[in-house]
């Protein structure tokens, strides 16, 4: 499917501390998508499909009529339970406008933790089901939780000290004071302030945790040919994946190759599909709910090997646009917002438009991994023609 679909808008709403936002849910869907597509030079009446992830309450037949699209052709949710399909929405519009199933689907993710509940909390439930099973008898109820324990046990495995932690929230922090949008922007943190914060769960600190935030945001897909008369510059999708490895995704720290972040098999692929190699890519949005998992993931999507991946992140090797790796230069979960990791997949189209805030130079290859932890995992990966 490489460059037979492109992407043409980006939006978002405003962002807010969880419970702030004076929209509903629902609302800051419509306020993203109206952005998406109005920033792509269309009218809401062409759009005829929607994808996303987890999004249950803002369904296509709701978000059809309230925008006015006229003809519904598409619609489709991959599986999983997290961020970790924010990149497999994208792999389904991608497939969807390649096919000719549509021909123009809008990727989007509407949250409102004010509104729904927060997803940082433990939840009351009357039945357990899956994975849940055999750890929350043992008081395992949080992502954190089940983050933690993962990241410990590598930070065991392969001798990594808590200040490759640190550099990943760093990073994100140092890149959010660029970006006016981030709710970090004018809150900057320093390595002292990160190991003083307190302990959320261990080798967490506060800062190694993303926020809970209110907000949305939405890209809008299509052909090359209907690009061509817009008004921004089409950002073609040269390879996304979706997947697990062999023994993986069968949860309770049960997998075979624990601990995992559910990205071998992602950046095998990845790299197959698009003829390109980690050192190709020019800047990379990781999905970082917490600092710990991202190390995970970039040693298994073949960045550095887990027992080179400290020295990799150290000494500010992800800060600003002529990093190392230039790493969420928008600020990621940790300094821009929490929306389920959707901001990310715009950040990675600004940088290849040239529009980033922490703009990285002649980028030719952008790329987005989502959520790791949690299977199964996604990417996808941006190019510029």
């Amino acid at each position: 499917m490489q460059r037979r679909s492109v992407v043409v808008g980006v939006g978002e709403s405003s962002y807010y501390k969880r419970g702030t936002a004076q929209e509903t849910e629902f609302q800051l869907a419509c306020i993203a998508i109206r952005n998406a597509v109005e920033d792509a030079g269309l009218d809401l009446s062409e759009i005829d499909g929607f994808v996303s992830h987890m999004e249950s309450r803002n369904d296509p037949m709701r978000l059809s009529r309230a925008l006015g699209v006229e003809t519904l052709d598409f619609a489709a949710q991959p599986w999983g339970g997290g961020g970790n399909g924010v990149a497999a929405g994208i792999m389904l519009a991608d497939a969807a406008v390649s096919g000719g199933l549509a021909k123009c689907v809008v990727a989007f993710r509407a949250l409102a933790q004010g509104q729904f509940g927060r997803f940082g909390q433990a939840r009351m439930a009357n039945r357990l089901y899956g994975a849940a099973n055999y750890s929350a008898l043992y008081g395992l109820l949080s992502p954190a939780h089940i983050c933690a324990m993962q990241t410990r046990r590598f930070m065991h495995d392969h001798h990594i000290s808590q200040e490759a932690l640190a550099d990943i929230a760093l990073a994100c922090y140092a890149n959010a004071q660029l970006n006016p949008r981030a709710l970090r922007c004018g809150k900057p943190l320093s390595r002292e302030q990160y190991h003083a914060s307190r302990w959320i769960v261990e080798p967490f600190h506060l800062f190694d945790c993303c926020p809970e935030n209110d907000g949305a945001a939405a890209i809008v897909i299509t052909t090359p040919e209907r690009a061509k008369d817009l008004r921004k510059k089409p950002v073609p999708i040269l390879a996304a994946a979706q997947g697990l490895d062999a023994g993986d995704g069968f949860g309770a720290f049960n997998e075979r190759n624990f601990p995992t972040a559910f990205y071998r098999n992602v950046g095998k692929r990845i790299w197959e599909r698009s003829g390109v190699r980690p050192a190709d890519v020019d800047v990379a949005q990781f999905y970082e709910n917490f600092t710990g998992p991202v190390l995970i993931a970039m040693s298994e999507m073949g960045f550095a090997p887990p027992d080179g991946i400290e020295e990799f992140v150290s000494n500010g090797a992800l800060e600003g646009p002529d990093a190392r790796l230039p790493f969420n230069t928008s600020g990621g979960n940790l300094g821009e917002a929490y929306i389920h990791g959707f901001e990310l997949i715009n950040e990675a189209v600004r940088q290849v438009r040239g529009e980033s805030t922490c703009q990285v130079e002649n980028v030719e290859l952008s790329l987005a991994v989502a959520g790791p932890g949690f299977s199964p995992g996604s990417a996808v990966l941006f190019c510029r023609d």
